[in-house]
């Protein structure tokens, strides 16, 4: 398998972040590839992709024009399998709904990060688009957020994200894979993911819980 970033996405998606984060610390990266705070909008969500990342400033309503807030533009940078990764000073205003569901749904977009609010959550699940908060809130972004920067370095929730890093968020959390590593932190993983899988089949038989875990002590 050649290791594309579509094809490292693909291996991602099937792994759990808690497995992610024991690969991360075998590369001393847990602490800082992992978002603390940005949890999935409704159980389960999960996806797996290349990150477009997005800056926006913050501001009282009337501090920007309707214009700015385009979330449009948004949708336009991200292509299939993408996952828009929105830096927005973790404020309690949404700079997502359920129309920007629906359209990125459409284009195939994996999924939403956004260190910032976002509403309509109901509509986030009858559309079957996954979607990563900081906040739930009815408060529109409109003239309160402004779109600064596509695709450059952000920091989210605490955690530096450059465009085409891999994203991997689902029930537990989120974390990042920064591309440069990413294709070892995701053979590191699938090994972890092995493990797990041969130590339930040997509990499953009978082995202790003990007994499962000096037997594989990566785990």
């Amino acid at each position: 398998m050649t290791n594309t970033t579509q094809d490292l996405a693909a291996r991602a998606a099937s792994i759990a972040t808690a497995t992610f984060a024991n690969a991360l610390d075998d590369f001393g990266l847990a602490d800082t590839m992992i978002l603390p705070t940005i949890k999935a909008v409704a159980p389960g969500m999960r996806f797996a992709g290349p990150a477009v990342t997005v800056r926006e400033s913050v501001g009282p309503a009337g501090t920007y024009t309707s214009a700015d807030f385009r979330v449009g533009a948004m949708i336009d940078a991200a292509g299939p399998g993408d996952v828009v990764v929105v830096a927005g000073e973790g404020a309690n205003i949404s700079t997502w709904g359920g129309m920007a569901s629906f359209a990125a749904k459409k284009k195939g977009v994996a999924g939403l990060l956004a260190d910032v609010g976002v509403r309509d959550v109901e509509e986030m699940v009858e559309f079957d688009f996954p979607v990563f908060a900081r906040h739930l809130t009815p408060l529109t972004g409109r003239t309160r957020l402004k779109i600064e920067a596509i695709n450059e370095p952000v920091v989210v929730d605490g955690v530096p994200v450059a465009p085409g890093d891999i994203v991997v968020a689902d029930g537990t959390g989120a974390v990042v894979l920064p591309a440069g590593k990413a294709a070892e932190i995701i053979e590191n993983a699938e090994r972890y993911s092995a493990d797990d899988a041969a130590a339930i089949k040997d509990l499953d038989g009978g082995l202790t819980f003990t007994e499962a875990m000096a037997k594989y002590t990566r785990i």
